[in-house]
């Protein structure tokens, strides 16, 4: 199941890059790969000095999950064969493109507490894929650009609010998660929040 939605999530993203010819490709300098606090922005290193951020294991960090590592990469191959265009389009294509619904249904209705339990509880709906996987993709991608660039674009910012809230409610309402577990994914997802305000 995971080697299936690592599958699409490659797929989602790689579909955010624009034509650009071979010869382009090679001009472009490799970077880093992964979460690297290193060769982070300096304004990122000091908005998030919390340690679990640049975890690049922890399957609850930003960057830990094989989804968000995944997006992360993905991102920035996107911003490296898209200078030009604002990081707004490649988060939209990616929550549209993963959850299978147009940016307009992204929005406060999917942090409805009864819908949200009632997604968790039904056996035909894959709440890790369509909660969890989408909502990390999306920090993934916003906190990504603050990691390289030390700002996440204005526009950007409620869709990522909504995913940080949304996991929050998520884990809140997980039947089967340890509670200390549970308080410290929280305890980081607003770590998230606070820093996406001073961002």
């Amino acid at each position: 199941m995971k080697t299936l939605v690592l599958f699409i999530v490659a797929s989602v993203i790689f579909s955010c890059k624009t034509s650009i010819s071979k010869e382009k490709v090679n001009k472009i300098k490799e970077e880093v790969y992964g979460i690297d606090k290193e060769h982070a922005h300096k304004k990122a290193i000091e908005l998030i000095p919390e340690d679990f951020f640049w975890n690049s294991i922890d399957e609850f960090a930003p960057f830990g999950s094989d989804e968000g590592d995944l997006a992360l990469a993905e991102f920035r191959e996107w911003k490296k064969l898209n200078p030009n265009i604002p990081t707004y389009e490649c988060l939209k294509w990616t929550i549209e493109s993963l959850g299978e619904l147009s940016i307009v249904d992204f929005n406060d209705e999917i942090l409805d507490r009864k819908l949200i339990k009632s997604q968790i509880s039904d056996e035909n709906f894959d709440d890790y894929y369509y909660i969890f996987t989408v909502d990390i993709c999306a920090i993934a991608t916003g906190f990504g650009q603050l990691v390289d660039d030390g700002e996440i674009d204005e526009k950007n910012k409620p869709l990522i609010q909504r995913a940080i809230e949304r996991q929050k409610i998520w884990a809140e309402l997980k039947p089967n998660w340890d509670s200390e577990f549970k308080t410290e994914y929280i305890r980081r997802l607003n770590v998230l929040k606070r820093v996406l305000k001073e961002a």
